[in-house]
């Protein structure tokens, strides 16, 4: 089968349908993914595990559970039961949540051998993906330990690479994620968000990017947080109601979670049948500092929020009574703090040290900035991260969303980004540091608060930029409204893949 002769180029919610409903099965489609794989990965680089035999005993054993089915009303009961029926999976390479027997991890890192890491138990996260119908095939690539906005990991050989354009990053840290998805390869991809992870990927191949509030989603049963509550897993989409359909089928709190996020309304994908009343929502189109973002950025965001204020929302230009170092400052110490707890685990494990040839430069000296915070450090940064928390709390009483840009550029060119710099500190904070390119996305990770960066246009020579709404702790539902309402405005078609892979 050709690449393009499958129901594969719309969203995980039309080929779900068109798996039950008979147009193709369950096991035609994962070789139809997996054709595509081998067609396109080489070029890309977003792909860095393959285990068909994983995967196809669970595509078979769906494809004789729709068999059994007698009639219209048992396979529309299944669908229901199984919202993404038979639709294949990649699981990004990085953290346990998504810990999976048959498909190990290597982190983006030397570190773990060419097998990569095995995991005892299927993470809970998942079991709710298997239970809601996907069939996870292979593993996407990531930064080296999750640690950068752009994926250009020493371990899979090379850099992933935009679809958009093969001399420009898909972002990070799940790159790998999106650049499968904007060329086609998949129609959905998990993806987590430490400092920006979904939202980057998100911006850079023009795809949907959640980041839920902290507490909505599973991190069991190998860990209780991720990064101190930093991080969460979700998925990149192309569409909204696939990024409210696969927030149903996993969201909530699991045995032993350290805390839940508030109630959420059941389910997501019903509030989208509801337009929002008109809003309140600030807009910061500058770095919090006043410094420019961008020109073409500015633009675009600036369109955007020209398009909410048609759909009736009060968009106000606000100034945001932040400084974007001091946000990043929190959060990188915590992420040196857990890297350095990771790193110091498996030289504890292995009995030898870690050589320098095993890690990347930013990594290592992520490692030894860990070392030297003390415990008192470390508390003074989760301190600071909930002060924001509450000083975004006082904001969200004036207005019920921030409109930011997702990235104050354009995706950035392979090579800016690489971690071969040889100081953690000056990689993110310094005067070219990645703060500079996401100076945005760290303060929803640092304060828990439900983020989303939807694709809102191009730039000048035709890459993506995303635009970003946050809400506060717990009104993700309110989020997917929103973006919901924006989407019918842009039609309501699943975001477009890349010019050169739309076959």
């Amino acid at each position: 089968m050709s690449i393009g002769s499958m129901p594969t180029k719309g969203d995980a919610t039309a080929l779900a349908l068109a798996i039950v409903r008979g147009e193709c099965s369950a096991l035609q489609v994962l070789q139809h993914t997996l054709d595509g794989v081998a067609q396109l990965n080489g070029r890309l680089n977003a792909v860095c595990l393959l285990r068909p035999e994983v995967a196809e005993p669970v595509a078979a054993a769906l494809d004789a559970e729709l068999a059994a089915c007698r009639d219209d009303s048992a396979r529309a009961a299944l669908l229901r039961s199984k919202p993404f029926f038979g639709v294949p999976l990649l699981l990004k390479d990085v953290g346990p949540a998504t810990a999976h027997r048959g498909l190990p991890s290597r982190m983006g890192s030397r570190v773990f051998g060419a097998a990569g890491k095995a995991w005892p138990v299927d993470g809970t996260l998942t079991q709710r993906y298997l239970a809601a119908g996907f069939v996870p095939f292979g593993r996407s690539t990531s930064p080296e330990m999750g640690m950068s906005a752009s994926t250009e990991a020493v371990a899979y050989g090379g850099p992933t690479r935009n679809p958009w354009s093969l001399a420009h990053s898909a972002g990070g840290s799940s790159g790998g994620a999106a650049s499968a998805m904007a060329a086609g390869m998949v129609a959905i991809a998990h993806a987590n968000d430490g400092a920006g992870s979904i939202r980057i990927p998100a911006s850079a191949c023009g795809l949907v990017g959640l980041k839920p509030s902290r507490g909505l989603m599973p991190t069991g049963p190998l860990a209780g947080e991720a990064w101190g509550g930093l991080a969460t897993d979700h998925m990149l989409t192309r569409s909204v109601r696939d990024c409210a359909a696969a927030l149903d089928a996993s969201a909530g709190d699991d045995a032993g979670a350290p805390y839940a996020a508030p109630p959420r309304p059941a389910p997501f994908v019903a509030a989208l049948d509801e337009a929002p009343a008109a809003l309140r929502i600030g807009l910061c189109n500058s770095f919090y500092e006043g410094d420019a973002v961008h020109p073409d950025v500015a633009r675009v965001v600036q369109a955007f929020a020209a398009q909410l204020a048609n759909l009736g929302h009060h968009v106000e230009p606000v100034r945001m009574d932040l400084g974007t170092l001091d946000v990043v400052r929190a959060v990188m110490h915590v992420v040196a703090t857990g890297t350095s707890m990771e790193l110091d685990a498996i030289e504890r494990q292995r009995g030898r040290p870690i050589a320098d040839d095993e890690i990347e430069p930013v990594t290592r000296s992520a490692w030894a900035l860990g070392r030297t915070l003390t415990a008192a450090d470390y508390l003074r940064a989760v301190s600071a991260m909930h002060m924001l928390g509450r000083r975004m709390a006082v904001f969200h009483q004036r207005f019920d969303l921030l409109l930011t840009p997702t990235l104050a550029e354009p995706p950035a060119l392979l090579g800016r980004y690489a971690m071969s710099h040889p100081d953690f500190t000056e990689y993110r904070m310094g005067a070219q540091g990645l703060w500079r390119y996401s100076p945005f996305a760290p303060l929803a990770n640092a304060t828990g608060a439900p983020a989303i960066s939807l694709p809102a246009g191009l730039s000048g020579a035709g890459l993506p930029i995303g635009a970003m709404l946050s809400a506060a702790l717990g009104q993700d539902a309110l989020l997917l409204r929103v973006a919901r309402q924006w989407e019918l405005l842009q039609g309501g078609a699943p975001a477009a893949l890349a010019p050169a892979f739309r076959t």
